[in-house]
């Protein structure tokens, strides 16, 4: 629906008889009602974005009369001046050279035309004209200058440029102060950008100021406004009669949350009985949508966020809180509405049928991950006492789920299973250690019901043909599967693929066959790196990775608006509502909700590896001068990058290795020394010293340690040694 919306404005200003309009003369003569004109702006801004429409100087949309070979994307710059324009459906970027950057800022969207003659490997374009600015805000130090004006120094090293600040609009900032700036004037040539302080968050040593400047830098909404925290207090603490009536009771069920110790939005809940041979596994979920009504308030803002953002020190929420840790938050012992998947699983991990439908149900006990270990794998007998009624249960959910891992397993889905980083902080915010943070059978175990519940769902509204959103995953690109396959040929390892296409079993055996050896991490980080994204869209075109055709997430309301927003239509189909005009509705609506929740997941996801990395680089400011054992992770024209056994990864530049000039062909995965022959490869094992930090530029320095007596590791080291050896 949104393309025909689209061809009718298109058809319109094309036109012989069309003048040039503002918005809204627009909606006046397409006769767009007032509820309709958020949409009318989002198409009007996507036609802009795709270089079909331009904006006169005076803000009226008139049709764009581009060449054939100017393209529309985003540009992101780079440190040294020069930059890259992502366009969609590209598999590879453009290159922008400095000369024809043309005042264009990182994240503006741009118009570029391509230039004919090629001087490197990517294709280069120049950009001819800025249709929208990406970022309006700037976080970085305040340099004052003199008493008549100031720079602020951006934290975002692809802003290459200094803003410059004028003492008035300072806001009383000092040398020294993290602050967010408002960009007024972007500057071009040699004038640089302008901008305003609209915000102090501290001096740059306060404590909380670090991550709080990641936080603002990618534009995270830590508050909720007064209308939707109102709009929240509105909500209901208890769930009334009236809630519960036409839905399935299922309080008389035998359920259990299992999450981690310090959760507080428990989201899922899990239920398991046996009818003979066969499984019933319930999947029952928050229904969410119950208390955020489409189109309100709260709906807006979880909408624009898209997903709640997981912080080293803090998590910023999709929700309020009241929801998500009250009224939609399974506790035990209390009333809560849900939608829950019921699935009869037979001993080979088929669903042999399901239902779908709107319940309320009553959780028995709220178990944590470390419980159901000590359950299953330690046979604690003190925990299992204590859990006396549910350790049949668990015990049965500990079979089906090993059931679906191994029908999983034979069709070819890859499980990853990297060691995050769980980093510990102190009260002020300070780093006291960093450790890989392992699943156990209880993370597992969780994982695989919902993977199922996604799955049926996903296939259940895939053929009823209705609006929906899934979660695709598309095959990797067969450049980098080849240069995959050239690699672990050094390792002695292969891998098939007919047609410049891989089936991810292959990808699969090979994480079988390096398992449990030196190289496991490495090969298993650059198969990751090899393969695409995942993302929303709206067509259900499979999944790669997990090897399945149909899947979603419906597991997750709280946290991630897709899911919030499929339990929309769900709820609708169940009872009776889509008709034509609701379908209507979702068609046009959908591909803008699933693109907007693709590009939150993202921004999270950096905003997550940043708080990260900036942690590691705190805590190895304590360690400096110190020994570590680690793996060579990554090697490229400027140096080898190792990675510790605690997830933390630092460069050994190219200029402190010892001995002769070294180089590196991008192709051999090898640092080679020209005179001596020294080689440092991939996977290998290297002895480091910490050498040095950098906090602003978040990087770690590594060097080969030459003295006598470096040889002996640290206490870190050694504890990785025995952790080896078990």
């Amino acid at each position: 629906m949104s393309d025909k919306r689209k061809k009718v404005i298109m058809d319109l200003v094309s036109a012989e008889f069309y003048v040039p309009m503002k918005e809204k003369e627009l909606a006046v003569m397409l006769q767009v009602s007032k509820e309709d004109r958020g949409e009318l702006n989002r198409i009007l801004n996507e036609l802009l974005a795709e270089g079909k429409l331009s904006l006169t100087k005076k803000g009226k949309f008139i049709k764009a009369k581009y060449p054939e070979q100017e393209l529309v994307g985003t540009f992101i710059s780079h440190p040294k001046g020069f930059g890259f324009v992502e366009i969609d459906g590209r598999e590879e970027d453009l290159y922008i050279p400095v000369d024809f950057v043309n005042g264009a800022f990182h994240k503006d969207t741009v118009r570029v035309t391509l230039l004919p003659g090629q001087s490197g490997r990517r294709q280069e374009a120049k950009v001819v004209e800025v249709l929208a600015r990406g970022i309006r805000q700037i976080v970085g130090i305040y340099d004052r200058s003199n008493k008549n004006f100031g720079f602020v120094i951006p934290d975002n090293t692809k802003v290459s440029e200094d803003i410059f600040i004028p003492t008035e609009r300072s806001k009383g900032a000092v040398s020294g102060h993290k602050v967010v700036c408002e960009i007024t004037d972007y500057g071009k040539g040699n004038r640089k950008p302008e901008g305003k302080v609209i915000e102090i968050l501290g001096h740059v040593n306060d404590p909380g100021v670090d991550i709080m400047s990641i936080v603002k830098g990618y534009e995270l909404s830590t508050e909720f406004s007064e209308k939707i925290m109102n709009q929240a207090q509105r909500v209901a603490n208890e769930v009334s009669e009236a809630d519960m009536v036409g839905r399935r009771d299922l309080r008389a069920v035998q359920m259990v949350t299992i999450d981690g110790e310090d959760a507080k939005d428990l989201d899922d809940a899990v239920s398991l009985t046996l009818d003979g041979a066969l499984y019933q596994l319930g999947v029952h979920i928050a229904d969410v949508t119950n208390y955020v009504q489409e189109n309100s308030a709260l709906d807006w803002e979880a909408r624009e966020r898209g997903t709640s953002v997981y912080l080293v020190d803090r998590v910023i929420p999709m929700l309020p809180h009241r929801l998500s840790n009250g009224i939609c938050s399974l506790n035990a012992g209390e009333n809560r509405l849900a939608l829950s998947c019921l699935m009869t699983i037979d001993t080979k991990g088929e669903v042999v049928s399901h239902e779908i439908v709107e319940s309320v149900i009553r959780v028995d006990r709220r178990m944590s991950y470390t419980s159901v270990r000590k359950i299953l794998e330690d046979r604690d007998e003190a925990e299992r006492r204590e859990y006396e009624e549910l350790v049949p249960m668990l015990e049965q959910m500990q079979r089906l789920a090993a059931i679906l891992r191994e029908k999983r397993k034979k069709r070819g889905s890859i499980d990853f299973d990297f060691p995050e980083s769980k980093i510990v902080l102190d009260r002020q915010g300070h780093p006291i250690e960093i450790k890989p943070y392992e699943r156990n059978v209880a993370t597992k175990m969780i994982e695989d019901f919902m993977l199922i519940a996604n799955e049926t769902v996903a296939e259940h509204f895939h053929w009823l043909e209705l609006p929906f959103v899934y979660r695709t995953h598309d095959n990797p690109d067969p450049e980098k599967i080849s240069k995959l396959g050239t690699f672990i040929r050094n390792f002695g390892y292969s891998i098939k693929n007919r047609q410049e296409e891989i089936h991810p079993k292959e990808l699969q055996k090979l994480l079988a066959k390096i398992e449990g050896t030196p190289e496991e991490a490495l090969i298993s980080r650059l198969t990751l790196r090899s393969m695409k994204q995942a993302k929303y869209t709206t067509d259900c075109t499979g999944h790669f990775g997990l090897a399945c055709q149909y899947y979603c997430h419906f597991t997750s309301p709280i946290r991630r608006y897709p899911d919030l927003q499929i339990h929309r239509i769900i709820k609708e189909q169940l009872r009776g509502r889509l008709d034509g005009k609701r379908i209507e509705h979702y068609n046009g609506l959908l591909p803008e909700v699933a693109k907007h929740s693709s590009q939150m997941e993202r921004r999270a996801d950096e905003a997550e590896r940043e708080t990260d990395k900036l942690k590691k680089v705190e805590f190895m400011e304590q360690h400096i001068g110190e020994i570590y054992e680690g793996v060579i992770s990554s090697i490229t024209t400027w140096g080898i990058y190792v990675e510790l056994s605690n997830t933390i990864e630092g460069l050994i530049h190219v200029s402190t290795l010892p001995g002769d000039y070294f180089y590196y062909d991008g192709e051999t995965y090898e640092m080679v020394g020209q005179a001596t022959g020294i080689r440092y490869k991939l996977g290998q094992t290297l002895t480091v010293r910490v050498n040095a930090t950098d906090k602003i530029m978040r990087t770690i320095d590594f060097v080969i340690p030459q003295e006598a007596g470096e040889e002996e590791l640290n206490m870190y080291g050694e504890g990785r040694e025995q952790n080896g050896k078990e």
